[in-house]
């Protein structure tokens, strides 16, 4: 089994920070890519950002020059720093990976969320 664990996630002022921090474990041998999205009701999951093995990173078009998409150097770690962060980007995010190798191992996985909250 594969388990993503994510936390910073939390109840922040417009125009505050957040930082999240996603570590996936288990019999993994790499992981080509992993991400952030999200989902808000009334609203289907996005795509927040994502970072391939080689640093090629993509952003939501609503986000991008905010948030920032990293990887850890060692672990399979991914982190999102949100800055000026808006009522808009409420929602439950969710770390993904993405083409995980290792003995029985699903290719996508998914964390179980963790909510950010942002406040007018």
């Amino acid at each position: 089994q594969v388990q993503l664990v994510e936390s910073g996630g939390g109840l922040v002022q417009a125009g505050g920070s957040l930082r999240l921090s996603c570590t996936a474990s288990g019999s993994i041998f790499s992981i080509n890519a992993m991400g952030w999205y999200r989902r808000t009701p009334g609203k289907e999951r996005e795509l927040v950002a994502s970072i391939t093995g080689g640093g090629n990173t993509n952003y939501a078009d609503s986000v991008r020059g905010r948030f920032t998409i990293s990887r850890g150097n060692i672990k399979h770690t991914v982190y999102l720093q949100m800055n000026s962060l808006k009522p808009e980007d409420t929602a439950v995010y969710y770390c993904n990976a993405d083409g995980v190798r290792g003995p029985e191992v699903p290719r996508v996985c998914w964390g179980q969320g963790t909510q950010v909250t942002v406040s007018s």
